[in-house]
């Protein structure tokens, strides 16, 4: 195949990725046919059969890597907002009973929460942070 093939299907391949999310694996194919249409532009031309093969092992290899090597470290577990937000005071929408769920209003973000303590916190009144479980914060009444 003729090198510009590969660059425009890697740029189209790169720029699905932006419009469709599909963890970076559009990302890996259009990184291999720019890496072809690369070696064409510089004269290394396989023929099509070794192309494709080489299009395949590329796209195959960056993805290892990243599901081995750089996806944990890119994605940041929920769990760490826990500490972060411990103790913080957020308003609550509206009102939520004893081990009931509700939303919260805290560092101008709205968040799932649950009442932990055993009053009934009001709507519009201060809580307090007591714990994070993923996006929820379990709070309690402030005193």
């Amino acid at each position: 195949m003729a090198w510009w093939i590969w660059i425009v299907a890697g740029a189209v391949l790169l720029s699905a990725e932006v419009v469709i999310a599909t963890d970076f694996y559009l990302v890996f194919l259009g990184i291999a046919a720019l890496v072809l249409g690369l070696l064409g532009l510089f004269h290394v031309v396989p023929p099509d059969w070794l192309q494709f093969l080489l299009f395949a092992a590329v796209a195959a290899a960056l993805m290892v890597s990243y599901q081995r090597h750089w996806k944990r470290r890119l994605m940041t577990p929920d769990r760490e907002m826990g500490p972060e937000l411990v103790g913080e005071v957020g308003v609550a929408q509206g009102a939520i009973p004893p081990g009931g769920r509700g939303r919260v209003d805290l560092r101008g973000a709205t968040w799932a929460a649950r009442n932990d303590g055993e009053e009934e916190i009001p709507a519009e009144t201060h809580c307090v942070v007591q714990h994070v479980e993923g996006l929820n914060l379990h709070v309690r009444a402030a005193d």
